[in-house]
């Protein structure tokens, strides 16, 4: 009983193990996710996307990303991690909402470079501008809810893999072998691979698009782990996501539904495929690893900047 107990519950930290408090949060997700689903199809509401989707179905379908993970880590931070959600990557100070705006800018930047080199290069063509089908909502309130969708989206994964599962991952194999810093690169590798397998089941999907997307979840991180905030990681996906699918009418990860419903732009993509990624979108070409690369690169000379040597990646793997 003493070996079951010492296996399941951390005796120094007075609660359960990293591997038991991630299932239990997962599994948490899981039937909320579940149970919301639930509660919409029993009310007739279909989570099925087209071009003929309505737009308010989008933005019920932001709240299906966002409000299980919400309420998972909400539960995990009071009854099985034991600490505030703010310690989840959410210190609301003035350089939290600087590194935001860098973060979001960033992933401007980098779209931007991969659209005009395709420009550039005649890989891609601009059909028209003030792309949009939806006559109710028009324009702006098209992009409105695609904003909204894009930002449920991209705090949804990042608070689930970087600001729970990768701190908890670390935590976890904080040992005295391995020590702090060796146990959140670790995580943040690992976390990595499981982000770029996540997509396998998008429409399009290649071997080099899974694995641009692996190195795209470390360069989300990267934020995470030199900062312990998620301020650099959201801006980054929520901002990626955004100029790739409502502006330049990129695919994102395999999903056309975007760019096909509004979008600042109507791009046809005709270059070679493993420069632009084809069907897929950037993310599975040469074009997205190279931003990826290069995005890593300026968010590690960012956080020197702002602080110098001082990074938080030992402190993700310390319980506080």
């Amino acid at each position: 009983m003493n070996i079951l107990k010492k296996l399941l519950w951390n005796v120094q930290e007075n609660r359960f193990r990293a591997g038991i408090r991630m299932i239990v949060t997962l599994l948490v997700f899981f039937l909320v996710y579940r149970g919301y689903l639930w509660i919409l199809n029993s009310l007739g509401v279909s989570l099925f996307y087209s071009p003929k989707t309505p737009l308010w179905i989008f933005l019920l379908a932001g709240t299906v990303r966002l409000f299980p993970v919400v309420i998972a880590i909400l539960f995990s931070g009071l009854l099985i991690d034991r600490r505030r959600i703010k310690n989840f990557g959410f210190h609301f100070k003035k350089a939290w909402w600087i590194d935001l705006l860098f973060g979001f800018s960033l992933g401007a930047i980098l779209m931007s470079m991969i659209f005009f080199v395709e420009l550039i290069f005649g890989w891609v063509s601009i059909g028209n501008t003030i792309h949009f089908i939806s006559t109710s909502s028009g324009f702006t309130g098209s992009i409105l809810v695609f904003l909204f969708y894009f930002a449920c989206l991209g705090i949804f994964e990042e608070l689930l893999s970087r600001g729970y599962l990768l701190k908890n991952l670390a935590e976890g194999f904080h040992l005295k072998a391995i020590g702090p810093k060796a146990s959140v690169m670790i995580s943040w590798f690992l976390i990595s691979i499981i982000f770029g397998l996540a997509h396998i089941g998008n429409p399009g999907t290649t071997v080099v698009s899974v694995i641009n997307l692996v190195l795209l979840g470390l360069t989300m991180g990267a934020g995470f782990i030199l900062t312990g905030e998620l301020a650099i990681p959201i801006g980054l996906h929520v901002s990626w996501n955004v100029f790739q699918g409502i502006v330049f009418g990129f695919p994102v990860s395999g999903i056309t539904f975007p760019s096909e419903i509004v979008s600042l732009v109507k791009t046809d993509q005709h270059g070679p495929e493993i420069w632009t990624g084809g069907s897929f979108g950037p993310e599975a070409g040469l074009l997205g690893l190279s931003a990826a690369i290069i995005g890593m690169v300026l968010i590690f000379v960012w956080v020197a900047i702002r602080r110098g040597t001082r990074c938080g990646e030992t402190r993700i793997a310390l319980y506080p």
